[in-house]
C-alpha cells in the first residue's frame, strides 16, 4: 500500500505490516490505521505513522531503555482487545514522547499511556493508567547543565 505523509513523502508499505488500532488513538477521531517506523538515523526513537492522515506521526520509544524499572500491567489491555492467551514476548510495549520548545535536550515520555503492540496480529492499543505512580512528562533526556554530576550540584 502506498500512502503519503508530510515527514516521509510517499511510503510504501506491505498491508500486513499496517498496525490496526480498533479503539482508535485518544485524542485522534478516526486515526486507526498505524505502520511502525523505525529509521536507522534515529534510533532508538521510532515513528507511530497515521496512515489515515498523513499530518500524524508520532514519536515513540521502547520505555525500558530509559526507565529500567518501569512496569505496566499489560493484562487489562489482552482482555480488552481479545487478546487473552497471546504469547507475552509478542507484545511490544512503547511510550509517546514530547520534544519541547525549551531546549534541544530536553525530552519527556507518556509513562501513563503506553502503546501496546500485538505483533502477531498487528493491532494496538493505547492504555491509560490510573492511580499510577508514573507521569504523563517523564524526562528520557534533559539538557546537560540541568544535570547533576558529582562536585557539581544543581543550583550551586
Amino acid at each position: 500500500m502506498k500512502f503519503h505523509t508530510r515527514k516521509f513523502g510517499e511510503i510504501d508499505i506491505a498491508d500486513e505490516k499496517i498496525i490496526n488500532m480498533p479503539l482508535g488513538l485518544p485524542g485522534f477521531l478516526g486515526r486507526t490505521r498505524f505502520v511502525l517506523l523505525e529509521r536507522m538515523e534515529t534510533r532508538p526513537f521510532c515513528w507511530f505513522q497515521s496512515v489515515d492522515d498523513p499530518n500524524l506521526a508520532l514519536v515513540i520509544m521502547n520505555p525500558f531503555l530509559f526507565h529500567a524499572e518501569y512496569s505496566v500491567d499489560i493484562e487489562p489491555a489482552l482482555k480488552e482487545m481479545a487478546w487473552k492467551g497471546e504469547p507475552l514476548d509478542k507484545m511490544a510495549v512503547y511510550v509517546v514522547l514530547t520534544f519541547h520548545d525549551d531546549g534541544p535536550y530536553r525530552i519527556t515520555a507518556n509513562l501513563i499511556g503506553p502503546i501496546i503492540i500485538n505483533t502477531l496480529k498487528c493491532e494496538a492499543v493505547q492504555m491509560v493508567l490510573h492511580e499510577s505512580p508514573y507521569s504523563h512528562r517523564h524526562p528520557v533526556m534533559e539538557h546537560p547543565k540541568t544535570v547533576s554530576q558529582p562536585g557539581n550540584a544543581v543550583g550551586q
